[in-house]
């Protein structure tokens, strides 16, 4: 009888040990794009933390879905284009404000932190924080095009019939950068804004016979610039990068006026429960050595201060050639674009086009 009593005395101490490990695990809901949470980087977290990240992978457009059907509930932090965060934001209220002092700023770029502050603030308060970043800027075969420094260089007489480069929103930002005019400062003003883009298109209609071809594909452009169609292009830093592994003569260059770039970032979402764990994340993430394990991953950059220098040989050559300290502080970060500029930019590359 004594025996049977502490028998099921041990069941139920068990029974409860285990019922309340369970109900006080902690856990983090990952809302994020596939490759930003990488396997070797949770399990090292969840070691350090005693928290289990669950991610979800998706894209802009459905992480604005997912957090608008239940208005910002069911995760505890989201990785937002920094660009889809403040309009996002006034229509649907589904993030809340970042908390900067819960976050290891000494730890990020001080010119991204200070950019996505600016281009998230809603009501005066910043919404995320910087993770990881790209480019797009000059793609140069320097054998041929030693003198390339700026954008303007791709309606360059030098160069003609060896320039490529998209009928896309970003070339005629690129090139309005380059006339020395800053189109993302007259996002408010469409009258000003449209003055500068009927500029901006008549150089590119004049520049027209200068153009081998408007890519739309980019393994077409890499096999332009193998064969020597192409000299000058504009394109994205890995381009640049993967033809750089294969002929040194041709690499990114970070134009004069500014590399234009994304950033993906660390939001909160409105209703999230677990915000300790979502700040311990951001702060784990964006470490120096795990910011650097990231990037040799999937090659992107991030926001981590000193991280590049931890990279693999390689990755570290591609960003210390292409971006030195001040063409870092130089990117021209995309903020929230309004509609009717768009339907601005889309007139003007239709006439391009249509351009004899």
């Amino acid at each position: 009888m004594i025996k049977k009593i502490l028998c099921t005395t041990m069941f139920v101490s068990i029974a409860l040990a285990f019922t309340i490990g369970e109900a006080t695990a902690e856990t983090l809901a990952l809302l994020t794009w596939k490759g930003y949470a990488p396997k070797n980087l949770v399990e090292k977290f969840q070691k350090e933390t005693g928290i289990e990240v669950k991610a979800t992978y998706t894209n802009n457009e459905e992480m604005i879905a997912k957090l608008r059907a239940t208005r910002g509930a069911g995760f505890d932090l989201a990785q937002p284009s920094q660009d889809r965060i403040s309009s996002v934001q006034e229509k649907y209220n589904i993030y809340q404000p970042i908390d900067l002092s819960k976050v290891e700023s000494g730890q990020v770029i001080s010119s991204m932190l200070e950019a996505v502050k600016k281009n998230t603030l809603v009501k005066g308060k910043p919404h995320a924080v910087p993770f990881c970043w790209g480019t797009s800027g000059l793609v140069v075969n320097r054998k041929f095009a030693a003198d390339v420094q700026d954008y303007n260089d791709l309606l360059n007489e030098k160069y003609a019939g060896r320039i490529s480069y998209r009928l896309k929103r970003p070339t005629l930002i690129a090139l309005a950068f380059a006339m020395g005019k800053d189109p993302f400062a007259l996002y408010g003003d469409a009258e000003a804004y449209q003055a500068l883009m009927e500029k901006v298109g008549q150089a590119m209609i004049e520049g027209k016979r200068l153009v081998k071809n408007y890519w739309t594909n980019g393994d077409a452009l890499l096999e332009s610039m193998r064969s020597g169609e192409v000299n000058v292009a504009m394109a994205w830093d890995g381009a640049g990068w993967k033809l750089n592994a294969e002929n040194q003569d041709i690499d990114f260059l970070a134009p004069r006026s500014g590399a234009l770039g994304w950033i993906d970032t660390f939001a909160l979402p409105a209703k999230a429960k677990n915000i300790d764990a979502a700040y311990k994340w951001i702060n784990f993430i964006l470490r120096p050595e795990n910011a650097a394990a990231f990037t040799n991953m999937e090659k992107y950059g991030t926001a981590s201060n000193g991280a590049i220098k931890l990279t693999d040989a390689a990755v570290r050559g591609n960003f210390e050639r292409s971006f030195p300290p001040e063409a870092i502080d130089n990117i021209k970060w995309y903020p929230p674009v309004p509609a009717k500029l768009e339907a601005i930019e889309g007139k003007i590359l239709d006439k391009v086009k249509a351009a004899q």
